[in-house]
């Protein structure tokens, strides 16, 4: 898109937004917020209200990308994707009969690193109460040391000695003192002090696409997550030490994996193999082209396809659905921080409703050489399984909606910072952005 076409564009959105602003009627105090999934083969928006400690969604859009827009969960055209987001919102705003501009936004890719640090010091003063100075202190202390070590990894990783990083997520996962667990350190007394903080970490090229992306839309960023990070965060119970699990989120560009242990997420892991992947082998092994071979995927995938048709496409996937097993037993293995992996597998994203991953999770003895207690159960995520997020709509009935839904119950936490430590953890993560 030119930038003369652009510029006319943006107008042209402007101008019609003033129009649905007028048709629109809002109580006062009501407030609406956006959840933006920029997926390789899909942009979703939903639009929410904040009805307290849920939102209801009363808009629904989706848009398909084209191939050059997005490549491995990355921006590779703003322009292109300008054009999708806004018509996905388009209908989400005709749906709902309201323009929001707070936005959430997910992030993907290989590039986006995940991981759980643990600080360990004495307190010199341990009859002294905890505050929140000490606490900023100690969490400062862990984010430079998980800073520095993203940076390494993708340094290692891109061959680039200098690459920018910044704090996407973050978020307490274990807080002990002397030995004892506490949700919320602050008033607590002791002398040994054990935190373990989650922090998700991204190029800042990715970031930056992204906010150039909100920036051309009108939209006014209150976060982006990683969108393994707001899935994990949105499913089971939410204030549960006991709950723990692996979610994967096959999108088209990529598998993101996330670990749920014992209530806190420990880590995140991508690897870029999703459902373009399994649609390009189509295409190469019954030499048609990617639009057909995606359409007989998805018929696959719902059992609409002849017996010969079948046959094909199950033969065509094997090998594919075995180096993407490989990938997520060597996402798993870098987990080694944990005794044991959880027995709970999670599954949702547009790619999960091949009938090969589920076998391939279910079926083989893959499982053996990790750490798991027993072999781990294998279920999709159902829509009504996402904690704090209600449908008014209708339209949000499968495993590929999880994602956009988790966005939003993660912006709710930023709208409602509902505990001390909560809303130290949204101020800190925003000092870092900074």
């Amino acid at each position: 898109m030119a930038k003369s076409s652009l510029k006319r564009y943006n107008y042209l959105r402007a101008m019609a937004l003033k129009i649905i602003q007028k048709l629109t009627k809002r109580a006062p105090g009501e407030q609406y917020l956006v959840a933006l999934d920029i997926g390789t083969e899909f942009v979703k928006a939903l639009i929410g209200k904040v009805d307290g400690d849920h939102i209801t969604v009363v808009g629904v859009g989706r848009q398909r990308q084209r191939l050059t827009d997005m490549q491995s969960g990355a921006v590779t055209d703003i322009a292109g994707v300008v054009e999708n987001c806004d018509a996905a919102l388009k209908v989400a705003e005709s749906m709902s009969g309201v323009v929001a501009k707070d936005v959430v936004i997910g992030i993907a890719g290989e590039l986006v690193k995940g991981a759980s640090t643990t600080i360990k010091y004495k307190r010199t003063q341990p009859q002294t109460p905890i505050d929140m100075g000490e606490l900023k202190k100690i969490l400062d202390k862990v984010q430079y040391r998980a800073f520095e070590r993203a940076r390494e990894q993708l340094a290692w990783e891109t061959g680039y000695k200098e690459i920018d990083v910044k704090l996407v997520n973050t978020a307490i996962v274990d807080v002990q003192i002397d030995g004892y667990r506490v949700t919320n350190p602050i008033g607590f007394q002791g002398r040994d002090v054990s935190i373990q903080l989650f922090n998700a970490f991204a190029p800042m090229v990715h970031l930056g696409a992204l906010q150039a992306v909100a920036s051309h839309l009108d939209l006014n960023v209150i976060n982006i997550a990683a969108e393994p990070f707001a899935v994990a965060k949105s499913v089971g119970e939410r204030d549960s030490a006991e709950f723990s699990a692996i979610f994967i989120d096959i999108g088209g560009g990529t598998t993101d994996i996330a670990l749920v242990n014992n209530g806190g997420v420990e880590g995140t892991k991508m690897f870029a193999i999703g459902g373009r992947s399994f649609t390009k082998r189509i295409t190469q092994a019954l030499g048609i082209s990617f639009e057909k071979a995606e359409q007989m995927k998805l018929d696959y995938a719902a059992g609409k396809l002849s017996e010969k048709g079948t046959k094909a496409v199950k033969e065509a996937l094997a090998g594919d659905v075995e180096v993407w097993l490989s990938g997520v037993e060597l996402s798993l293995a870098e987990f080694n921080k944990v005794d044991h992996l959880p027995s709970k597998i999670l599954l949702c994203g547009g790619g999960t409703g091949l009938p090969e991953i589920t076998q391939a999770l279910k079926g083989s003895s893959w499982y053996k050489t990790l750490p798991f207690a027993r072999k781990p159960t294998v279920n999709h995520i159902s829509p009504t399984e996402v904690t704090r997020v209600k449908d008014a709509t209708g339209k949000l009935t499968s495993y590929a909606d999880i994602t956009p839904m988790g966005l939003a119950n993660l912006g709710l936490d930023v709208i409602n910072t509902g505990s001390i430590t909560e809303g130290l953890m949204q101020r800190l993560t925003k000092a870092m952005q900074a």
